[in-house]
């Protein structure tokens, strides 16, 4: 495929762009940012830059604005974001067409995006209220203590959103949090400011009060220090040195922080595994959006002894992929978003290589079809010197390593200190779980590569170790975003001997009323 021109859609007009801009709290004089288009890497979008003195005014905005949200019913704020699922369904091609042309990615990475988005709207607005209605809880004393859990909104929420999922990490953070009565202060990577944007026009075309949805745009070493002196909680997606520096910061204010970080995901195919279905999982699970996803593979273990074939299949279903520019579904790979992400999986290619690495599919740059095409590669013969062996690529890169044991595939699957999500190929359901329960992961996929945990937003996601703290999605995704309150109303009497009784005979009765509910089974 040969490079060519590819105009923006018809639908980013002048008038769209500049409405979304608008939203971003800045001053009218505000120094301007220059976005640029993977594909082309022509000039995209011209956006206002935020000072430390624009991010305290979003709070400001915000901190005035969430007491007035927090007392909106439940139920309203549920209907507002059903609302919200509807517009993001009807409207997707702005939304398509905004991804691609910020971040690069293909059409059908984007539509995951959308679906996404729509799913986690309609799931949280379904739930809220059971998950955030009081609960009655076990009092100190039968009847006579009535005890209530409540829960109430944290107050302002900071989200720090990546350029990688636009839509995803943006809208999906803001929406649960916004749903516990919080308002949001959120800074999006500035290379793809305008996908959050959107998603912020059309929360208040659903009906969400203005100023509860603040945005800022700028770098995090000039407003980084303001979001978090603002912040009655963080939400925050992104590599894990700055996710460590944000945690300090967050302990040293004594406030909550989920973090999202960085990965080195494995993909275990088992001996039984079907191979022709495996090699397909692979392709879905190594090269989404040209590899820039934090839950791709990027480590691949396959028994020995269908080694040989499969990897026959995963290089020809790997070198078959049409990779190019289209704001349509025809191609299969995008571009990489950034010249520090092409840098980095060029810079990791050429050490592997060089220390002895076999490229078996792909493995060069393609600056024919746009400045930051790279085609799908997979190597052979890395070793721990590489390295490509144990740090993130994040890109369109997988490494395939063989074993004799099943043991042996899970212990070298775990020799990482991230833990953020793997995937595990059987025929065997039963063995694969079993499998997958074995690998420290925040979320294991049996013959899948990511879609069906991420997807089961029902259910929490999150890593373990240095992939991050906290999770997003079911209960646990809108619960933090929440103070815990503990009501206890004390009936008739209180803990002390009846009148006339002492204390020490009122001791013994205790203990054998103690000693009687252990009998008996009672919690």
């Amino acid at each position: 495929m040969t490079r060519t021109a590819t105009p923006l859609p018809a639908t980013l007009t002048p008038a769209l762009l500049d409405r979304l801009t608008a939203a971003v709290v800045a001053a009218p004089d505000a120094p301007r940012t220059v976005t640029t288009a993977p594909y082309t890497g022509e000039p995209l979008a011209e956006l206002p830059v935020s000072t430390p003195a624009d991010v305290e005014e979003a709070f400001a905005r915000a901190r005035a604005a969430q007491a007035r949200w927090a007392a909106v019913p439940v139920r309203e704020r549920a209907r507002i974001l059903l609302r919200f699922h509807d517009l993001v369904l009807a409207r997707q091609d702005e939304a398509l067409d905004l991804m691609q042309a910020e971040n690069g990615k293909t059409r059908r990475d984007a539509f995951l995006e959308v679906t996404d988005i729509a799913v986690t709207a309609r799931y949280y607005a379904r739930a809220v209220v059971g998950l955030l209605a009081p609960k009655r809880r076990r009092g100190a004393i039968p009847v006579l203590t009535h005890t209530t859990e409540l829960r109430h909104p944290k107050g302002v929420v900071t989200v720090i959103s990546p350029w990688n999922y636009p839509l995803s990490m943006a809208a999906g953070d803001a929406i649960p949090a916004l749903l516990a009565g919080n308002a949001v202060v959120q800074k999006p990577d500035t290379q793809t400011a305008l996908t959050a944007l959107w998603a912020l026009d059309l929360m208040l075309e659903a009906g969400l009060p203005a100023e509860v949805w603040q945005m800022v745009v700028g770098r995090g070493s000039s407003i980084g220090d303001g979001l978090l002196a603002g912040a009655d909680y963080v939400m925050f997606t992104g590599s894990t040195a700055s996710g460590r520096r944000i945690a300090r910061a967050a302990g040293e204010r004594l406030i909550g922080a989920s973090l999202e970080l960085g990965g080195k995901n494995a993909m275990v195919v088992l001996p039984d595994a079907d191979i022709a279905k495996a090699a397909e999982g692979a392709v879905a699970a190594c090269f989404p959006s040209a590899g820039q996803l934090c839950v791709s593979i990027e480590r691949l273990y396959v028994a020995e002894e269908i080694r040989a074939e499969f990897v026959a299949a995963f290089v020809a279903r790997t070198r078959a992929l049409r990779v190019g520019a289209a704001f349509d579904f025809s191609v299969d790979v995008g571009s990489l978003t950034t010249p520090a992400q092409l840098e980095t999986v060029t810079a990791h290619l050429a050490d592997a290589v060089s220390k002895g690495a076999t490229v078996l599919a792909g493995g060069v740059a393609r600056p024919d079809l746009g400045p930051l095409f790279h085609e799908p590669t997979i190597l052979a013969d890395v070793t721990p010197d590489m390295a490509v062996f144990a740090q993130e690529t994040f890109g369109p890169v997988v490494s395939i390593y063989p074993y004799r044991e099943v043991a042996e595939a899970i212990a070298m699957a775990n020799a990482t200190p991230y833990g953020l999500n793997a995937s595990v190929w059987s025929r065997s359901g039963a063995r694969g779980r079993a499998v997958a329960a074995r690998l420290h992961a925040g979320t294991v996929n049996v013959n899948e590569a990511f879609a069906a945990a991420w997807g089961s937003v029902d259910a929490p996601m999150g890593g373990m170790g240095d992939s991050g703290v906290g999770r997003r999605h079911g209960a646990e995704g809108i619960l933090k975003y929440t103070e815990v309150q503990t009501v206890a109303h004390q009936r008739l009497r209180g803990f002390g001997p009846p009148s006339g009784m002492s204390h020490a005979r009122w001791s013994r009765i205790l203990t054998v009323a103690l000693r009687t509910l252990r009998v008996v089974g009672a919690r």
